[in-house]
């Protein structure tokens, strides 16, 4: 019975806490504010979990057209920490929005309109560690603005210009950081066998030459000449009688 008193106060504590959270996320109008706009805009906010106010933003299952307009909703927002964009209207000038956005840690653009000038932007969120830019338009130019994220551990860029050189070589400069989606290293071409020489041909003997075989037209032509017939005999004159 001596633990009771413990496990009440532990309870009790835990729920003061409990009030004491939800009524500090209640007196943030802006934050509020900003949620009702990105919720009118298409788009959806969850929280990470109960004891952890940084928020989920998502416009990629939004049935609205999403546009570098849309990224205005997000405005005075300081705990994002995921943002889904994927398969938007954005472009590369849109993102300059998401420069107040410190906390960012996961940012989509896949198959978005983003090209190497919207990569510039991405300097501004030091807290990055994934960020997708599959099916996009960059390029290895774009690709070394992202030397400063130092806490990008998974880059995709499947299905863009990106070649496997720059893409090691930022791997090279950002410590754990994995790409994925570069191109496969090009297989060594194998060496030609040496063509060894022809055997000259063997001279072949002349062919005797064939007996030509009569034609059976010819056969039937050739006949054997006809046999004449025997002369006759003539009968002996008889003797004329003298007249007296």
């Amino acid at each position: 019975m001596r633990y009771f008193p413990v496990a009440l106060f532990s309870a009790v504590s835990l729920s003061m806490m409990s009030f004491v959270y939800a009524a500090d996320k209640k007196a943030d109008p802006a934050t509020e504010q900003a949620k009702s706009k990105i919720r009118a805009a298409g788009g959806s906010v969850l929280e990470l979990a109960q004891n952890d106010d940084r928020l989920e933003i998502a416009f990629h299952l939004s049935d609205q057209k999403i546009t570098d307009n849309t990224l205005k909703t997000l405005a005075g927002l300081k705990k994002v920490s995921t943002l889904n964009l994927r398969g938007t209207d954005i472009t590369s000038a849109g993102l300059a929005q998401l420069k107040d956005l410190k906390g960012l840690t996961h940012l989509h653009l896949e198959k978005t309109k983003v090209n190497d000038a919207g990569l510039v932007h991405l300097k501004a969120l030091p807290n990055l560690e994934y960020l997708n830019l599959y099916g996009t338009q960059i390029t290895d130019a774009g690709l070394s603005n992202l030397n400063q994220l130092k806490k990008l551990k998974r880059l995709y860029v499947w299905q863009t210009k990106v070649t496997r050189p720059a893409g090691l070589a930022l791997e090279k400069q950002i410590t754990g950081l994995e790409i994925i989606g570069l191109p496969e290293e090009p297989k060594p071409k194998e060496a030609k066998k040496p063509e060894l020489p022809k055997k000259p041909a063997a001279s072949k003997k002349p062919a005797a030459p064939k007996k030509v075989e009569k034609k059976k037209t010819e056969k039937k032509a050739e006949k054997k000449p006809a046999k004449k017939p025997a002369a006759k005999k003539e009968a002996p004159k008889k003797p004329e009688k003298k007249k007296k």
